[in-house]
């Protein structure tokens, strides 16, 4: 399965506008520090908020299936991108009405949310630049 998100900037600031499979919209921002104006995640803590969200739905979904109440299930996921190798640290808020195995086994199934084992797995780049006059048709290099 792919995903495509394209971004642009929203007129003369470190806002973007990104379109998720043409279909949803984020807005990200920088903080004010560097020139933003803080009106949205940062890139960096979406990968956070990427996460969290993926092994809050993952774990939800086991729930569902197995019949297990998971009221006041929450996953806080804090990112340190400035270390090496970067880090992920995830902590996982379970009711205490779950059993020591029902516990092991949901510790399994969050740990093995797509984001996780894509992030675990690593990533490969195929990158590409385009400029204007080579996106338009009959506007690139004269040919030789």
């Amino acid at each position: 399965m792919t995903f495509t998100a394209s971004a642009r900037p929203v007129g003369d600031s470190l806002r973007q506008q990104v379109l998720v499979n043409s279909r949803h919209t984020i807005i990200t921002d920088e903080p004010v520090e560097i020139g933003g104006t803080d009106a949205g995640p940062t890139p960096h803590q979406l990968l956070a908020a990427a996460l969290a969200s993926c092994i809050t739905a993952t774990v939800s979904l086991y729930g569902r299936r197995k019949g297990l109440s998971l009221d006041g299930l929450s996953v806080d996921v804090t990112y340190d991108n400035e270390s090496e190798p970067r880090r992920f640290t995830v902590v996982l808020s379970l009711p205490d009405t779950l059993t020591p195995e029902q516990i092991e086994r949901v510790r399994r199934v969050a740990a093995a949310c797509p984001v996780h084992r894509s992030m675990e797995a690593g990533f490969a780049f195929d990158e590409r630049l385009e400029s204007e006059a080579e996106a338009r048709p009959g506007q690139g290099s004269p040919a030789r």
